[in-house]
């Protein structure tokens, strides 16, 4: 993060916009908007401007940019000329005095950047490239007034009107919780569909209420999917930035760590293949002891959390404790890798079933019903066979399938780095030996896996052509 995001009070505080012309009035106008007092060091002003000063509403100090108005203890400057070299100086000066600065599209000169802003009343959402891409900037803020309605200013405020009472009513520990009940409930609902007497009723019941219990937490089993990060559900999204801890493991890739709540506790919990830090059991203990202090536990599940996630051990030890247990779906790794590989896991002219295969089992042998596995036209999708492909690919020949079968192998399936390998039953070994392919690989068996092409290098998730297609 090159730019630490503030929000500054300026309320009254002086501050000086070096520039009289277009670009210094769309300045002054944030600064006054924020309720600065704004002074500008210019020759002339612009028409708005000038009538601005004829008004009281500006100071202006009639001459070209010299340090010693600096002098002044200014509490931010903004650089907005038409002149570079002059623009470069008042960055220079600034630096020198200890002066926040701003130059109007130039960011290297910038002490501070200006975002795009979205107001919604009390709420202020400031987006930033960092000065490297205004334009992007632009059409993001775009995006975030369509998906935030103005009656959201509304909420925001009444919002504040409560905040004593709330702040009266429960302690520290338990505003937070009752915030996001009101939230995202029937309270917000109310005041969004503007039915303000109503929500005036339910927001009166539950500061009366004298049995409110927020000490029972509870968990919450999210799928985040194969790890990219835009495929998340909302629901998910949203129970990762209310979590007051979290549960993870190796396979939850940083950018959805970045998505969690910042101040909720992160645990890691390992889990890799013969390497449990953490053993299955003394997670689920872990979670129930969370849960029963009062904690929303969120445990990330690679994946979805019913398709081979030991999500419904965790369930059933949630449900036997007396623990508030929640699912939430994720992009399963068979679907999520087979789309960004370019492999439809059915088609008309190539397969008619799918089946979803572990090949990590528990007793640790690899004992799987290969005379169903080998019927005729159907997909194989083997999660977790990568460790065990020789014995994988030589069982399913022997129960029927000949050697030059198709399968394909997905390397961080849905990854920036992202491989695919094509290949037959019979040699695939050899290949993947070759190419060096690592977990987490998914495995995709039939004659879907031959319509993976060479043009899949240029999906839109992939950056630099770092995915790579490989054929034996």
């Amino acid at each position: 993060m090159e730019h630490l995001p503030v929000f500054i009070k300026l309320t009254d505080q002086p501050c000086l916009v070096v520039g009289g012309g277009s670009v210094g009035q769309r300045k002054v106008a944030l600064l006054r908007e924020a309720g600065a007092k704004v002074t500008v060091v210019s020759p002339v002003l612009s028409e708005d401007l000038a009538k601005l000063h004829r008004q009281g509403q500006i100071t202006h100090i009639v001459q070209h940019y010299a340090k010693a108005v600096l002098a002044h203890p200014w509490r931010l400057v903004i650089a907005a000329t038409n002149d570079e070299m002059v623009n470069a100086q008042v960055s220079d000066d600034c630096e020198q005095c200890n002066l926040l600065v701003n130059v109007v599209d130039t960011p290297r000169k910038c002490r501070f950047i200006m975002p795009a802003i979205v107001e919604r009343g009390p709420i202020t959402i400031a987006v930033s490239s960092g000065g490297q891409s205004p334009v992007l900037t632009r059409l993001l803020k775009m995006k975030l007034e369509a998906l935030i309605p103005q009656t959201y200013t509304r909420l925001a405020s009444l919002a504040a009107d409560y905040r004593q009472a709330v702040k009266v009513r429960f302690a520290p520990e338990m505003r937070r919780r009752f915030w996001e009940n009101m939230l995202t409930g029937s309270w917000s609902q109310a005041v969004l569909s503007g039915q303000e007497q109503q929500a005036e009723a339910i927001m009166q019941s539950a500061l009366q209420q004298t049995n409110m219990d927020f000490t029972q937490g509870s968990v919450h089993l999210v799928g985040v999917g194969s790890g990219k990060a835009d495929w998340l559900t909302i629901a998910a999204l949203q129970t990762m930035q209310s979590a007051d801890v979290v549960l993870y493991d190796r396979l939850i890739p940083p950018e959805i760590m970045a998505l969690v709540r910042r101040d909720a506790e992160r645990i890691y919990v390992g889990k890799e293949r013969k390497n449990h830090c953490v053993p299955q059991e003394d997670i689920n203990v872990m979670m129930v002891r969370l849960a029963k202090s009062g904690q929303k536990v969120v445990r990330l599940k690679a994946g979805d959390p019913f398709v081979f996630g030991r999500g419904g051990e965790e369930m059933q030890a949630m449900q036997s404790a007396g623990v508030s247990v929640s699912i939430i779906p994720g992009i399963t790794a068979a679907l999520g890798c087979a789309a960004s590989a370019g492999i439809p896991l059915t088609h008309r002219d190539h397969s008619q079933s799918l089946s979803f295969v572990t090949a990590h089992l528990k007793d640790g042998q690899l004992d799987l019903p290969w005379a169903s596995l080998v019927a005729p036209r159907q997909t194989l999708a083997f999660y977790m066979g990568l460790s065990s492909l020789g014995e994988l690919t030589d069982k399913l020949q022997r129960a029927g399938l000949p050697a030059d079968y198709p399968i394909a192998v997905i390397e961080k399936g849905s990854h920036p780095d992202q491989r695919v390998l094509k290949s037959t039953l019979s040699e695939v070994v050899a290949k993947v030996e070759q190419h060096a392919f690592q977990s987490p690989s998914l495995l995709i068996v039939g004659s879907v896996a031959t319509l993976a092409q060479e043009q899949l290098t240029a999906l839109p998730h992939c950056s630099k052509g770092l995915n790579h297609v490989f054929h034996a």
